[in-house]
């Protein structure tokens, strides 16, 4: 059980006070709209949305209203990995470039495994991301050609794979490729027709679908500056100005299996649901309660991050009760976590329309709740 502070502390107790407390961060804090679901056991046990998914038409954001996803992605991606490995279609420990052949561009002083890029541990650079973004409107992203260009241009490694860990989105990129050579699909496809799809998430995807209710992301900034941000992202993407904020268009992210998907926090929390319950959501298992456990084993290397197979942790919540372990993900208008607390059999999925909020106190006031 949690250890919970006793109510005087300024801790919710209940959720009442909870929806309360958020409100006041959301509007204190100036964030335009945020989304919030609750996983406890194998239930989704709260959701709500707070404040505005797009600020000039006054629309309320709901747990439905559809978000940039950006790295949280990357959990899904790790996801698809395991769950080819368990239908024995490839070997963590086996060099990617075995089943991604573009990779063997990279130099190598000891073979990048699938292990190793699952665990941010193979080496690679993780360029700026910057233009990695298209307006919705644009023509279909090519990601096969995108990524053999990335990697053609940091072929050096910086460290040794698996002696040190640092964050690469190159890696994931690397990692969508396997997915694809290996399923005989596309990225995309596979996630969709294997994950997305038995979890009942219909409305998320790597495109705003039919019906969607999108969150117009917004960036604070310095009206002065509007014109250098325009310069540095491709047309059509940044929108008009809303009070402090700039606003962006509907765009994508170029290279889903790093930061693609688009989607709310109702369905999100099917897929926390299904690494809170052993790898399966309803009767529908997609992953062994022992890949979900692995996933999940952090490995300290060193750096700002310890990370798992997916999942991560800062160096400095190591000793934080209850432990847990997260994804975050962030770009430009949005920011969001995915947090597990495996011991308290409690998930948290939050999504956010402007680039950065304290998500921690609002973390830290939804884990106090008693949710039983």
């Amino acid at each position: 059980m949690m250890d919970l502070e006793p109510q005087g502390s300024g801790y919710p107790v209940d959720t009442e006070t909870l929806e309360a407390f958020i409100e006041e961060k959301v509007r204190a804090e100036g964030v335009p709209g945020l989304s919030v679901a609750v996983v406890k056991d194998d239930l989704i046990a709260w959701e709500r949305g707070f404040g505005f998914a797009d600020l000039a038409a006054s629309t309320p954001a709901t747990p439905t209203t559809s978000y940039l996803w950006f790295s949280m992605t990357k959990i899904v991606t790790a996801t698809a990995i395991m769950r080819l490995a368990e239908d024995g279609n490839l070997d963590l420990n086996t060099p990617a470039d075995e089943y991604f052949r573009g990779f063997k561009v990279v130099s190598q002083p000891v073979p990048v495994t699938v292990r190793h890029l699952l665990s941010h541990s193979s080496g690679l650079t993780n360029p700026l991301p910057i233009r990695w973004v298209r307006p919705a409107s644009a023509p279909n992203f090519d990601q096969s050609a995108f990524v053999n260009r990335l990697l053609g241009k940091h072929r050096r490694l910086k460290f040794v794979p698996g002696e040190r860990a640092s964050y690469s989105n190159l890696g994931y990129l690397a990692l969508g490729e396997v997915v694809s050579e290996v399923s005989g699909m596309g990225y995309e496809e596979y996630v969709r027709e294997e994950i997305l799809t038995p979890l009942g998430m219909d409305h998320t995807d790597f495109t705003y679908s039919l019906g969607d209710d999108p969150a117009t992301g917004h960036q604070p900034l310095w009206k002065p500056l509007t014109p250098l941000l325009e310069a540095a992202l491709p047309n059509d993407i940044v929108g008009s100005r809303q009070g402090r904020y700039v606003t962006f268009g509907p765009f994508y992210v170029n290279g889903p299996a790093y930061g693609g998907l688009v989607g709310g926090v109702a369905e999100a929390a099917r897929f926390v649901l299904l690494h809170l319950n052993g790898g399966e959501v309803g009767g529908t298992r997609l992953l062994s309660p022992g890949s979900v456990a692995e996933m999940r084993r952090i490995t300290p290397r060193g750096g700002k991050r310890d990370f798992g197979l997916g999942w991560f942790r800062s160096h400095e919540a190591r000793e934080q009760r209850p432990a847990y372990v997260e994804h975050l993900g962030g770009g430009a208008g949005f920011w969001n976590v995915m947090r597990i607390y495996p011991e308290e059999s409690l998930g948290v999925v939050m999504m956010g329309n402007t680039t950065g909020y304290d998500h921690e106190s609002l973390l830290e006031s939804i884990v106090r709740v008693p949710w039983e």
